[in-house]
């Protein structure tokens, strides 16, 4: 009896994250917060760490003209009160000089307790693509 439920709980959580990632794209960071739980904790590569969608909308600000998502696919991972949800694709935009990216991979991993997102990890190719536009590689 307890599948449907797993179900239902996965989809509901898979959609929310779907939409918290729609409403960060536009960007709309106060719809974003609204799938967000309190006390929410969103970590971005290089250990920057932010605790509402706002903080993300100025870094991306701050290293992009603009940033959008091809959400390519969703891993959800069912788990006892909590679900996981991985969202793969890759950023398409421009950097802040006006020229334009695309095919940078990201992943975010999600965990999502009773239809809210509490934790949120980000990576992305953005350092090393910046590195290398600048002529610096390793």
């Amino acid at each position: 009896m307890s599948e449907p439920r797993h179900a239902d709980t996965t989809a509901r959580d898979a959609a929310n994250v779907t939409a918290y990632l729609e409403a960060s794209m536009v960007p709309d960071p106060e719809t974003a917060a609204r799938y967000m739980a309190p006390g929410t904790k969103i970590v971005f590569t290089g250990a920057r760490v932010f605790d509402h969608p706002n903080g993300v909308t100025a870094f991306n600000a701050g290293r992009y003209a603009w940033v959008k998502k091809r959400m390519e696919r969703l891993d959800v991972v069912p788990g006892d009160g909590v679900t996981t949800v991985y969202s793969l694709g890759t950023l398409y935009g421009e950097w802040p000089d006006g020229t334009p990216f695309e095919g940078n991979r990201y992943v975010d991993r999600f965990t999502v307790r009773d239809g809210l997102i509490v934790t949120m990890e980000v990576w992305n190719d953005s350092a090393e693509r910046l590195l290398t536009k600048h002529g610096i590689t390793a």
